[in-house]
């Protein structure tokens, strides 16, 4: 449970600092939509009226949460790509990684980046683009280093969705902790590895790969029931 980060005078932005500290932590306790502006205030240690002076309701306040997310999540994610740059597939799996360990180590940040849209010329969708196209960007080179012809941005989509759906697994306690096999950083290898396998594999594009049911099925002939009636 929180505990009231103590009372003190608060001068050049303190006060900030120590609202958006509190609802970090009220976040990772009972998640974005469990907290209100007034017990921010009373964690921080300050009267319920100070926060106002910063933040015009509880959603800006949990704005600038996600934004700060953004932020750290972003700079984990260069850092994993720069510390194994010169291979392309072992720095793409070493952002995964990174992607797993910000959930589990910040589930403030991590729960309020996802918890409401951000407008499309906002400064918080903007970090979250800039998320995206790192990963993007990422694929595109590993797909480049296996000689896949690929579009990288479905391809970025998929493997987003797999991450987040492992780390919100994770997170509820939801996944099997005896067999290494099912943890969540053993399940996000091998799925992302299959995602990047079968994305250039046939049917990708739209036509059914060998096997696929209906794939050699031949085709119906035309009848005169299929011939365009004569008005």
């Amino acid at each position: 449970m929180a505990t009231r980060l103590g009372r003190r005078r608060y001068h050049h932005g303190n006060l900030r600092e120590a609202l958006i500290s509190a609802a970090r932590r009220l976040i990772a306790e009972r998640g974005p939509a469990g907290f209100t502006l007034v017990e921010a205030a009373r964690l921080a240690g300050v009267s319920p009226a100070a926060p106002y002076r910063h933040f015009a309701d509880r959603d800006a306040l949990l704005a600038e949460v996600a934004q700060r997310g953004f932020d750290e999540f972003n700079r984990r994610l260069a850092a994993a790509w720069q510390a194994a740059e010169q291979d392309p597939g072992a720095a793409f799996l070493q952002m995964g990684q990174a992607y797993l360990a910000f959930a589990r180590d910040e589930p403030g940040y991590y729960s309020a980046m996802f918890a409401v849209r951000a407008p499309a010329t906002s400064k918080r969708s903007a970090h979250r683009k800039a998320s995206f196209v790192a990963l993007e960007t990422a694929i595109a080179q590993v797909a480049a280093g296996s000689h896949k012809n690929v579009d990288p941005r479905p391809l970025a989509y998929q493997v987003w969705a797999l991450s987040h759906g492992l780390a919100t697994l994770a997170a509820a306690g939801q996944l099997p902790t005896r067999d290494a096999r099912l943890k969540s950083g053993a399940l996000l290898q091998d799925g992302v590895h299959a995602l990047v396998s079968g994305a250039s594999s046939p049917g990708r594009s739209g036509e059914p790969a060998p096997g696929h049911r209906g794939a050699d099925r031949p085709k119906r002939r035309a009848t005169a029931a299929d011939r365009p009636r004569a008005e």
